[in-house]
């Protein structure tokens, strides 16, 4: 199990995936917006696996570290 979390403190833009869709590394997770700039959270280096968990919303307000994604 890989926990993604939030590399920046912003809101939830779009989430790109839904629980069960297969995802490999450097796969567009989540869309943050922080200062009028759109940032993607990707799957890390080395994890593939299967979204098995989504721990955020749209529009919903994240801090650096919060877990947006799981992917077992």
């Amino acid at each position: 199990m890989a926990d993604v979390a939030a590399h920046i403190t912003g809101t939830v833009w779009k989430i790109e995936v839904k629980v069960g869709d297969a995802v490999k590394s450097g796969d567009t997770l989540v869309i943050l917006e922080s200062m009028k700039m759109e940032m993607p959270v990707e799957v890390p280096d080395d994890v593939s696996g299967t979204v098995t968990e989504i721990r955020c919303k749209e529009a919903q307000s994240v801090n650096e570290g919060d877990v947006l994604v799981v992917v077992g």
